[in-house]
């Protein structure tokens, strides 16, 4: 071990470089987090937990267990970004699958939820294994269509009071499934990660800063680092270098010169407004379909206030022409056509906000006839997401390590965070900067003492500095699990 702390540069403060600088910071190294913009965690939208993967038919078993353990290990990382309401899965008449199809693999991954239960009883966040799933038929929802909202939900059956009431029961096939897959909130995790930071001892965090260069130090080992802010040129040494740059990793792949293979995808999720339902708590809705036709997935995600969140995953929605692009033999970095660019950097036309948005609108409503009179609730939430290797359909990556003191961050879903700063760790570990027993120790005090309505005001802050609707910070009111069927 070294007599001086350990300086860690992580480059890009989205979920995964913001998390490990909680992280290495709290066991003591000295970490300097580069940000391009202003606040922190910006990016591709996400909103699910994915405990368990059910949203993607195409992946394999092992990654649906991996996603599942992994969620286990985000929930209990960060318990103040998660709302605590289910996701039903529901497969159109028109789809070609069946949702007997789908038991298999709920009752393998019902099993799975119960062994690490068993393993340590700090892992049940998503309420009891006997109720990790529930079916529904069409006369068991014909009896809740009659039934009263609640207005605090607490058993299932409370929770599909509005789905019963409000989707073409002809339209849709049965039995309806409800799983305990929860919501993430992004707003919640920027205001608690940022809040955490500003506690930590062992973290400077530089915002609105540019890594315009990157040298291997050849005589001492590690990297110098130049960085512009404030107009102001900048060079620093560092022992260990994290890549957490996002869709822009392969600008500082590009730069350290190492060899890679990925891809960029474009994504948008679009915010609807329906004030029919302002008061009424929803879980989230899956509408499955084959994704890039129109009859693509349809994800129907609830925030309080009546705003909803949409994906439909066609061309016209969410699945943009030439938005998924791969790298070139002479740069690491895949490039967006300008159209992108000019939505990530600069701002969307109004036309293609309503277009889009009236278009999510119209896909949902297919199946939830009333929706149709939701309106656009603001700008979409968007990003590009990094994809290592060449399968679009990946959901589980944590980290690659292309030369010495170097990590590339390579998470597809932000629970991964916790196994790529794992095997991190254990580089750490191996090159001498960190003590063996420090592996696996995720708690950190800062994260436990965080108040939630400061979380909340925060992340109104920041929604409103985004330009989004301060209601996308809140909870919704349920904030347990669904532990009885």
């Amino acid at each position: 071990m070294r007599d001086k702390k350990v300086k860690i540069a992580i480059v890009g403060a989205g979920v995964s470089g913001s998390s490990a600088a909680l992280y290495f910071a709290n066991i003591g190294l000295e970490v300097t987090l580069f940000e391009k913009e202003r606040s922190i965690v910006n990016g591709p939208p996400f909103c699910h937990l994915h405990a368990g993967g059910n949203l993607y038919r195409e992946i394999s078993d092992e990654q649906c267990v991996k996603l599942l353990k992994q969620s286990i290990d985000f929930l209990r990382f960060y318990p103040f970004i998660v709302d605590y309401r289910p996701t039903v899965i529901v497969l159109p008449t028109t789809d070609p699958g069946t949702p007997e199809a789908l038991l298999p693999r709920l009752e393998m991954l019902t099993e799975q939820y119960r062994q690490l239960i068993h393993e340590d009883p700090a892992n049940k966040v998503l309420g009891e294994s006997s109720a990790y799933y529930k079916l529904y038929s069409r006369e068991e929802l014909e009896i809740l269509k009659k039934k009263t909202l609640v207005k605090k939900p607490e058993v299932a059956d409370e929770w599909m009071i509005p789905v019963a009431q409000n989707i073409d029961l002809d339209k849709v096939q049965f039995p309806l499934i409800l799983v305990q897959e929860y919501g993430l909130n992004l707003f919640r995790l920027a205001s608690g990660v940022t809040l955490a930071l500003k506690e930590s001892k062992n973290v400077t965090l530089r915002t609105e800063t540019v890594v315009s260069n990157i040298q291997e130090e050849w005589s001492v080992g590690g990297w110098n680092v130049t960085y512009v802010q404030n107009d102001e040129t900048k060079e620093e040494h560092f022992d260990y270098l994290i890549n957490a740059a996002g869709f822009r990793s392969g600008k500082i792949d590009d730069l350290v010169g190492v060899e890679c293979k990925s891809m960029v995808e474009f994504k948008a999720a679009y915010i609807s407004k329906w004030d029919n339902n302002a008061d009424t708590l929803w879980p989230e809705v899956i509408f499955h379909g084959e994704r890039g036709t129109p009859r693509g997935m349809g994800q129907f995600t609830p925030y309080p206030g009546g705003y909803f969140q949409l994906h439909g995953m066609t061309k016209e929605i969410t699945l943009y022409e030439d938005g998924l692009v791969a790298n070139s033999v002479v740069s690491c970095q895949p490039h967006l056509k300008q159209n992108f660019m000019t939505k990530i950097e600069r701002s969307w036309s109004e036309e293609e906000i309503n277009e889009r948005t009236r278009s999510a609108i119209t896909h949902l409503s297919q199946f939830i006839p009333e929706f149709s009179e939701a309106t656009v609730g603001s700008k979409p939430l968007f990003g590009a997401q990094q994809i290592p290797g060449s399968d679009p359909t990946l959901r589980v990556a944590e980290v690659s390590f292309p030369t010495k003191r170097y990590a590339r961050c390579e998470i597809v879903k932000v629970s991964s965070s916790l196994d790529m700063i794992d095997a991190i760790t254990q580089q750490l570990i191996d090159l001498g900067y960190l003590e063996p027993s420090v592996k696996g120790k995720r708690e950190i005090k800062v994260l436990k003492s965080l108040d939630d309505n400061t979380i909340t005001k925060y992340g109104e802050v920041l929604c409103e500095e985004r330009e989004y609707p301060r209601d996308l910070a809140h909870r919704n009111v349920s904030n347990v699990p669904c532990t009885k069927q």
